[in-house]
């Protein structure tokens, strides 16, 4: 909805619409800008919670329902006086000309306020609610965080110093680091040219010609970096948390074969062969603790390399292998237990 007013906007001369798609854009916009923004405030205290306190109780659904509503209301009333002052007015000093030499009168959408210094308060609340405070939040919450993961140490049980099941660990704090430092810089540097904008219009004292040429040439690509924010995130996340590529990747994968399962109507029956040629099979290996000999230092490594299984002991007894049969054309899982021998 923002990118399509402000992209509609930056094309189409004056405002197309009447005084109640005037008000709607408007308040839609900046509860959907105000509404993302308190959104990663949210995410910020929630991972500072689960990290910094791991003890305390969890989010539940309930809680996380309570939440989202809080966030949507105080973004409708944060935004109320934007749609009360805004309105449609003619200009009297311009107007439209088309192909062939007809004029027609130019309207524009804006905030009529009835006193100048009202409006720079509400822009220094906009200011200090949707960015310098969550801002702030954000900054000190992720700076917590990862002061707590470079500070705790994970020590894994049956591994010596330096191993690579240890190495492993602090890669992922690292990356996890790394993954609210760019979080906390993206927002920072995508939604600062918007409000210093915002700011200079207002506290400026700017002539009619500099005001002209922001609103112009400076105005649409400050919307257009600080809209950039929300899709950048996804990707961050993406690129530095292996579990949110995981989600992202089954759902994507649940969401192909329930499409396949409803085009198809019918499905052909598996011979013999097809356990071999037509499926593809994954083999899980089913361990448990025993107090049988210890296995080799490699068949050791490897299994605290996947990370898979807890090893108490340090030794470990195979009892039998699991075949996933994975039939690529029906998306269909079946398990099948296949008696091994003990290593």
């Amino acid at each position: 909805m923002c990118i399509y007013c402000c992209d509609m906007l930056a094309i189409i001369p004056g405002w197309p619409f009447d005084i109640i798609m005037c008000k709607m854009s408007g308040l839609v916009q900046g509860m959907s800008v105000s509404a993302s923004v308190f959104t990663l405030v949210a995410i910020a205290v929630e991972r500072f919670r689960c990290i910094v306190y791991p003890f305390r109780q969890k989010l539940t659904q309930r809680k996380a329902l309570i939440t989202i509503v809080i966030i949507w209301v105080l973004a409708l009333v944060i935004m109320c006086p934007s749609a009360v002052t805004l309105t449609v007015t003619k200009d009297e000093y311009h107007f439209m000309v088309d192909a062939y030499n007809h004029s027609y009168p130019l309207y524009s959408c804006w905030e009529a306020w009835p006193d100048q210094e009202m409006h720079k308060i509400y822009t220094t609340i906009l200011f200090s609610h949707i960015y310098l405070a969550p801002l702030t939040s954000i900054v000190i919450m992720y700076a917590r965080i990862a002061f707590k993961l470079f500070k705790s140490s994970a020590p894994i049980r049956g591994s010596h110093p330096g191993d690579n099941e240890g190495r492993r660990v602090s890669k992922r704090k690292i990356k996890v680091i790394n993954m609210l430092i760019m979080v906390a810089l993206f927002f920072t540097l995508s939604w600062l040219p918007l409000w210093t904008l915002m700011l200079l219009t207002d506290y400026g004292n700017l002539t009619d010609y500099q005001l002209n040429l922001i609103t112009v040439y400076f105005f649409p690509f400050a919307h257009w970096l600080a809209f950039f924010n929300s899709s950048i995130n996804p990707i961050i996340y993406g690129y530095f948390n292996e579990n949110f590529r995981r989600g992202f990747q089954d759902a994507f994968k649940v969401q192909l074969c329930s499409m396949e399962r409803e085009t198809k109507d019918t499905y052909s029956d598996r011979n013999n062969s097809g356990f071999l040629s037509g499926a593809r099979n994954r083999i899980f290996v089913e361990v448990q603790a025993s107090d049988s000999a210890p296995p080799s230092e490699s068949g050791q490594s490897s299994l605290l390399k996947s990370g898979l299984f807890p090893s108490r002991t340090g030794r470990v007894a195979h009892h039998g292998l699991m075949v996933e049969e994975f039939d690529s054309k029906t998306c269909s899982h079946n398990t099948v237990s296949i008696p091994a021998w003990d290593l």
